[in-house]
């Protein structure tokens, strides 16, 4: 179904201060997808995990390409060895064109900005509006608070049984394309249980 060249939208961290294992598998990510002639997008920055993967995928001959707000321009926080920037006007529309076009969502650890974005890509394919895989990166263990809180929506009525497909976590990078692969996507028909009823 997902054949080699997908493009893939991997939401991270920014912030430099995280524990060099996140860093580490930030690097494999960007040099896996860039062997396997995946192209990367993600948020443009330079700094963190955002930095190391886009560098990791660079130094393997990737192709990588980054929407930055115009603001994150204006103060230096872009990456500067990623050739292909798209400047958006906001973070809103930055959102948008992450998503617009990727074949499947990885999120590697990141904190309120990547679960923002990983919460809007998870609520859009809720809506049957998006279809592709999303991927939680569980490095360390890092999403299963997270993963619990969901499992506490579902149980509490909040969403239904079935959206428990909404995501898919794999413990390591190794398992992240071959489980994009083997994901079918997201039904339309989704939208029939959308609503909790």
């Amino acid at each position: 179904m997902h054949n080699a060249c997908m493009r893939i939208c991997v939401y991270c961290a920014s912030s430099e201060h995280v524990d060099r294992r996140y860093h580490e598998a930030a690097a494999l990510l960007g040099r896996t997808l860039a062997q396997a002639g995946c192209t990367l997008v993600y948020g443009g920055g330079g700094s963190g995990l955002m930095g190391t993967l886009a560098s990791a995928a660079l130094d393997a001959g990737g192709e990588v390409i980054g929407v930055i707000p115009r603001f994150m321009i204006e103060v230096e926080w872009q990456h500067p060895g990623v050739a292909n920037l798209e400047v958006v006007e906001d973070m809103r529309e930055r959102k948008h064109r992450l998503l617009t076009g990727s074949d499947a969502v990885v999120a590697l650890p990141g904190g309120c900005g990547t679960l923002e974005e990983l919460f809007e890509a998870m609520t859009l394919k809720r809506l049957a509006l998006y279809a592709k895989p999303i991927v939680l990166l569980d490095i360390n263990g890092f999403y299963a608070p997270l993963e619990r809180f969901l499992e506490q929506t579902i149980e509490q009525r909040f969403m239904n049984p079935q959206h428990r497909g909404l995501w898919t976590s794999v413990a390591c990078v190794e398992e992240v394309l071959p489980t994009i692969r083997a994901t079918p996507d997201w039904d339309a028909s989704a939208r029939d249980y959308a609503a909790v009823r």
